[in-house]
Formats: C-alpha cells, structure tokens, sequence
C-alpha cells in the first residue's frame, strides 16, 4: 500500500478531534462539463476545509480556492482534499494564502491530497506551505490522469520564518508525490527533508524554498517554454519524463520561486490549455 493510501485511510477513518489528535478535516470536490461550462457539481466536507464560491474570470474554466479557516495547521491536524475532473471539464484550483505548519510538540501534522482528471483539465496552483521551525509534517499527493487529460500543478515548500531570521533547526517534512496516466507510475518519490538536506549542497544548499512542478501532456515546445523563462535567485531546472514536463526549483525566498512558477505556468498554459494564463484574483489581494 502506498504512502498516500496509508495516509488517507488513516484520516478517513474518523472525523472528530480527541485528546491526542487534532482536527480532522476532509473536502471533495467534483467538477462536470454542463453545455460547455465547467460546473462545481457536488462538494463535501467534514470539519474546517471549505471552498468558496467558484468564480469564472474566464470563458469556461471554473476557479476555486480552498480555505482553511483556522489559518495554520497544528501537531495532530489531519487534512484530505480530493478533487475530481470529469470529460470536458476544466477546473482551476489555488488557495488565498500560504498554508502554514505549525511547531509540534510531539504529534505529526498531515495533509494528504489526491486528484483525478478522467479527460478533463485540471490546473492545481496552491499557494507556498510554510513550515515553522520544529514542524513536524506529512505531505502526500497523488494525482491520477487519463491519457486524454490535462494538468499542470505546483507544490512550493517554504522552511523557517527567514522574514524573522528563523531558519529550520529543527523539525522534519515528509513528502511524498505519486503521478501516474492510465494506471502507470510516470513518478514515484518519497523525500525526508531537515535542517541537514536543506544544509548540505546535495539537498538545497541552503535555499530555504523548494518547489516541484508537473504539466501534462508535455513536449519538446513546453520543455523550450519553461527553460526560456527569464529568473531573478532561482534556480530552475527542467526536464521531460514520459510526455510531463517536469521542473524542480530552489530559492532563498518562497515568493521568488512562486513568481518562477507562475511565469512557467504562463508560458506553457497556451501550449497545454490553448489560452492565455489568467491569474486567479485572489492572488492579487
């Protein structure tokens, strides 16, 4: 079983807060092609992980951001989002805010999320989680594609308050990413990340921000797109595996890497979606 199927039976398997576990909260969203709009048309969820009303900035593509109330995530915290994307569809899913991960005193936090696109589009734009200094944190993704489908999506890891001079001298992420099209692994990896990856020159060489983004499908236009985006303090490499375009960054600073994300995400949308990039509005409050 893998870790994401660990994780999420894990966190299904209750919805209430006890003494040694904290909130446990849950949101599924499906997304359906209704005459050629793309509709929110179910959603459910169980304790403080809601999304607000979807929004259409653009013709067809249905925006929404997810919201967690409470601000922060905690030791014993347990967050599942799953998302759904039927034929024709396409949804745009961010958040208003950087997802923060609070010092533990002992228990794990954990956010587990898992997308399936079944020949629809979907775009996955979260903003950065930010892990405090003695974090102790697990994050799983899953994303599952038809060979007719469409995504492109973003994970951005900030370590330590740097605004405070907090480095992260303690506390641990574990993260895990599964990517597959039609059934098959395209990628598989688990990663452990501490004060010594983020210090050593084989982990991020002392950059405090990582991020990983994925497009799908991906050629050799996509690949030259990516690579001709202009950075300032980000290093950026990319690369194509299996038909997904693949781009690993670091940076001193989470808001950098995120712009070097959006700016690929902007020079590939055309490519991958056939229109121009609208960035979600509530990125601009």
């Amino acid at each position: 079983m893998s870790f994401v199927e660990q994780s999420k039976r894990r966190l299904t398997s209750t919805s209430a807060a006890t003494a040694d576990r904290g909130w446990q909260a849950q949101l599924d969203l499906w997304f359906e092609n209704r005459d050629g709009k793309t509709v929110l048309s179910k959603q459910r969820h169980v304790g403080p992980l809601i999304v607000q009303r979807p929004f259409y900035p653009e013709t067809d593509a249905c925006h929404v951001y997810v919201v967690h109330p409470p601000g922060g995530v905690v030791a014993g915290d347990e967050l599942l989002i799953t998302a759904q994307v039927r034929p024709g569809a396409h949804a745009l899913i961010t958040t208003p805010a950087a997802g923060k991960f609070y010092r533990s005193g002992g228990p794990t936090a954990r956010l587990i999320q898992e997308f399936t696109v079944q020949g629809g589009c979907l775009e996955w734009l979260p903003q950065e989680n930010i892990y405090y200094p003695e974090a102790l944190a697990e994050v799983g993704t899953r994303v599952q594609l038809s060979r007719n489908a469409r995504f492109v999506g973003w994970e951005i890891s900030c370590f330590g308050l740097t605004t405070r001079g907090e480095d992260f001298r303690a506390g641990e992420l574990r993260q895990s990413l599964e990517f597959q099209v039609d059934g098959e692994f395209v990628l598989c990896e688990r990663q452990r990340v501490n004060c010594d990856v983020i210090a050593s020159r084989c982990g991020t060489a002392g950059n405090s921000a990582m991020g990983t983004l994925l497009a799908f499908p991906a050629g050799q236009p996509d690949l030259h797109a990516a690579r001709a985006v202009e950075l300032a303090d980000v290093l950026l490499g990319c690369t194509l595996v299996d038909g997904t375009l693949v781009c690993r960054a670091i940076a001193s600073r989470a808001d950098r890497l995120r712009h070097a994300f959006v700016s690929v995400w902007s020079a590939i949308r055309p490519l991958l979606v056939g229109c121009d990039a609208v960035p979600p509005r509530v990125w601009a409050t």
